[in-house]
C-alpha cells in the first residue's frame, strides 16, 4: 500500500535551513512508514507501506499565489500543488519565522486553499529560525491555523535554531524529529490510504464569479 506524503516549504532561499529540516523529518517518516517501526500508542504497524512524497517549494509557487489572490484564478502549478496538498495522506509543515510568525507565503499558500480540504489531514508542523526565542511560533501561530483547518496536527513541533545545526544542539533535535516523524507516521499509517487520482473528487477552488454570485442578493 503506498501513502502519499507532501512536504511543503517556504525557505526562500537555496539552500535554506526550512528544506533541511524539512528533508530530516521526510526521512524519519519515511523510515518509519516502510519499516512499519510506527509510534506504539497509534494503530499502525502494517508491517510497512511504501511512501510517495512529494515536496512543495513555495517561492517557486509565489507569483501564482499572489496573482490567485487578486483574481480567484489558480495557474496550472498552483492548482497542481493544491491538489496534491489536499489529497495526501499526511503533511509536513514547515517555515521560516519572520518577525515573530509564520511567513506571510507560507499563510498565503494555505489561504488559497478551501477551509474543509484539510480535514483530519494529520499534519506535522515544523518551523526555523535565528533563535530559540521565537519557537512559540508553532503553538502561537502554526498550531492554530491548522486546527481551524480542521488538521490533525501532532503533539511534537519541531523548531530548528541556528545553534541547533551545530553539533552541541543537533542530538537534541534528532530526539525531536523522532518523535514527531514516529507520530505522524502512526497517522499516516492508521488511515485509509488516499488516491492521488482522487484529488479532483472534491471542490478545492471557487473561481472568483461563483464567488461574487454568491454575495450578490436574489430576487
Amino acid at each position: 500500500m503506498t501513502r502519499h506524503l507532501v512536504v511543503i516549504t517556504a525557505g526562500l532561499s537555496q539552500p535554506s535551513s526550512t528544506r533541511l529540516l524539512a528533508d530530516r523529518l521526510t526521512a524519519a517518516v519515511r523510515q518509519r512508514v516502510t519499516d512499519g517501526n510506527v509510534d506504539k500508542s497509534g494503530s499502525g504497524g502494517d508491517g510497512g507501506s511504501e511512501v510517495d512524497v512529494r515536496v512543495v517549494e513555495l517561492r517557486d509557487l509565489a507569483g501564482d499565489i499572489a496573482q490567485n489572490m487578486v483574481t480567484g484564478f489558480p495557474g496550472p502549478q498552483l492548482r497542481d500543488a493544491v491538489e496534491a496538498v489536499t489529497s495526501a495522506d499526511g503533511l509536513i509543515a514547515v517555515t521560516p519565522v519572520f518577525t515573530g510568525s509564520y511567513s506571510g507565503l507560507f499563510k498565503s499558500f494555505f489561504d488559497v486553499i478551501d477551509k474543509d480540504a484539510l480535514s483530519g489531514t494529520p499534519v506535522l508542523i515544523a518551523a526555523t529560525g535565528g533563535t530559540a526565542r521565537h519557537s512559540l511560533v508553532l503553538e502561537h501561530a502554526m498550531r492554530p491555523l491548522f486546527s481551524y483547518l480542521r488538521a490533525v496536527v501532532m503533539p511534537t513541533a519541531v523548531y530548528a535554531a541556528t545553534e541547533d545545526w551545530g553539533a552541541a544542539g543537533d542530538d537534541t533535535l534528532a530526539l525531536r524529529i523522532d518523535r514527531a516523524a514516529a507520530e505522524l507516521a502512526a497517522q499516516v499509517t492508521a488511515r485509509p490510504a488516499a488516491s492521488a487520482g482522487n484529488a479532483g473528487s472534491a471542490e478545492t477552488f471557487i473561481p472568483f464569479d461563483r464567488q461574487l454570485a454568491a454575495l450578490t442578493p436574489q430576487g
